[in-house]
């Protein structure tokens, strides 16, 4: 068979060559994101993807095509999701395989039907691109969403990256399977374009120039590097405990602001009248940011609370977007019957959700906009606050996505929220990586990750709102939602 230039081209017809094939594609595709940051290789796996696409001969070749890429790159991408079942194997590490291969698959049905459709509609790899975005829009929202491993992460890196602040990731999305889709386009012209886009997008981000003012705020991260597996044993709480008031104590300068990790403080905050007096006296008069537990009756939550000079609860903040099957199980009472609970949750069904968004104000330093963990990852989170912060600052705790690719990931999504936003973000993070971000995405100082200590860091200057602060996914998202319509109207005109 030819394809459109006339050359001849192997096309697999057998399901296994089909799936097999844009599997590869997809896991060529993986190796864009963190840690490997091939960003060309995003691109590469795409492309072929694309092709495979471009010649299949039915809507059920397309559709498996499309479920063998996500598949593929989703393997690649995800596969630190075995890390949080092995902290506790006994309990959970049968879970682990099917964990991988069902979030993997279920999220390649996305990409599947967006493949499938566009053969349907016969509107050929144009067509597919403005599909393909809207499909990672929905797997951003549908189900509380998991939109971990956007293909515009692997652009954070470069210059193309700080085009989020004006679209977004979702934004970013698109030019991304544009660029893959001009590539293997018939036209020389087009494919001019395609490999334009892709040189930008791995021209890597000018360095920080920025002069720090002597009058910029300083903030110390700690973290004390606290193994998942030891981080609630008794025997080693209060080592680490210990550890995080060192590095709180430590000088001989003194910072504006001392920031700990998720869950850092192992009493909740209901019964730690000594631990927080004992924070305090070592931040001598410095306020202090901790993650840490609290109960209200039968619930509990992830909170982050500042404390006063003297131990006192200033302000808290609820985590409101919890991860499902880790700090919540939906369908608590049906799935403890089997003795299945959250992976962060010691019985039932785990962690209660906080009201939402808030700034959290931190006086002459302006207003933070606390982000625990997960929620970093959701664009949505950070633009839907009421009030502009100054800055974001993220607690977490990833020593729950292994020593690999998850934390790694994770860091490089927070940059990608300061781009978003305009705004300089701090990280503390238990086991690494803590980083000053400033409000390019460009990390002006870190910690390496299972590292000990801490760092003190100048607070970036922050952006006047981005275009995508102001917007959110609303433009892109009806953009789509018309570009799609047009083409399922286009595909009905056609057929009557």
């Amino acid at each position: 068979m030819a394809d459109p230039d006339g050359a001849l081209v192997w096309v697999p017809q057998k399901t296994w060559q089909v799936v097999g094939l844009s599997m590869v594609a997809g896991a060529i595709a993986g190796l864009g994101q963190a840690p490997f940051d091939f960003s060309i290789l995003m691109f590469v796996g795409l492309a072929a993807a694309f092709f495979l696409c471009a010649r299949a001969t039915t809507a059920r070749h397309s559709f498996l095509i499309g479920l063998g890429a996500g598949t593929g790159y989703f393997m690649v991408v995800l596969h630190w999701i075995v890390e949080p079942f092995l902290v506790d194997v006994a309990r959970h590490g049968w879970m682990a395989p099917f964990a991988l291969v069902f979030l993997s698959v279920g999220l390649a049905l996305f990409w599947a039907a967006a493949f499938g459709i566009a053969k349907k509609l016969s509107v050929g790899l144009w067509g597919l691109v403005p599909l393909l975005a809207g499909a990672e829009i929905l797997r951003a929202y549908v189900l509380t969403g998991f939109p971990w491993g956007m293909p515009a992460y692997a652009l954070v890196n470069g210059v193309v990256g700080q085009v989020a602040a004006w679209v977004g990731p979702h934004g970013l999305n698109l030019i991304v399977f544009v660029g893959a889709a001009a590539v293997v386009a018939s036209s020389r012209r087009i494919k001019a374009i395609g490999i334009g886009i892709l040189a930008l997008a791995v021209w890597p981000m000018f360095p920080s120039t920025d002069r720090v003012l002597p009058t910029a705020p300083t903030v110390r991260l700690v973290q004390p590097n606290a193994p998942q597996h030891q981080k609630w044993d008794p025997d080693y709480m209060r080592v680490f405990f210990d550890r995080a008031l060192l590095a709180t104590r430590a000088g001989p300068t003194r910072p504006d602001l001392i920031v700990w990790p998720e869950t850092s403080v192992p009493a909740p905050l209901n019964d730690s009248v000594n631990t927080r007096a004992a924070i305090a006296g070592a931040a001598s008069g410095i306020p202090v940011v901790v993650g840490i537990n609290r109960f209200e009756g039968l619930r509990v939550y992830n909170s982050a609370v500042l404390l006063d000079e003297t131990g006192e609860v200033e302000q808290i903040y609820d985590k409101h977007h919890l991860v499902p099957f880790g700090e919540y199980m939906p369908f608590a009472g049906l799935m403890s019957r089997f003795g299945i609970h959250g992976l962060a949750a010691k019985d039932g069904g785990g962690y209660s959700a906080g009201n939402g968004a808030v700034a959290m104000d931190l006086g002459p330093l302006g207003k933070a906009l606390p982000l625990i963990c997960y929620e970093v990852v959701f664009p949505q989170d950070v633009t839907g606050v009421s009030e502009r912060p100054d800055f974001l600052m993220q607690i977490t705790n990833d020593a729950w996505f292994g020593q690999f690719s998850g934390p790694y990931q994770h860091l490089a999504q927070a940059r990608m929220r300061a781009i978003e936003m305009g705004l300089p973000m701090v990280r503390a993070a238990n086991t690494g990586v803590s980083a000053m971000i400033d409000a390019k995405g460009r990390i002006t100082a870190k910690l390496a990750l299972n590292t000990q200590g801490y760092l003190d860091a100048a607070l970036p200057k922050s952006f006047g709102p981005t275009l995508y602060s102001r917007t959110g996914d609303w433009v892109i998202g009806l953009l789509l939602v018309l570009v799609n319509s047009l083409l399922l109207l286009r595909a009905r005109w056609k057929t009557h």
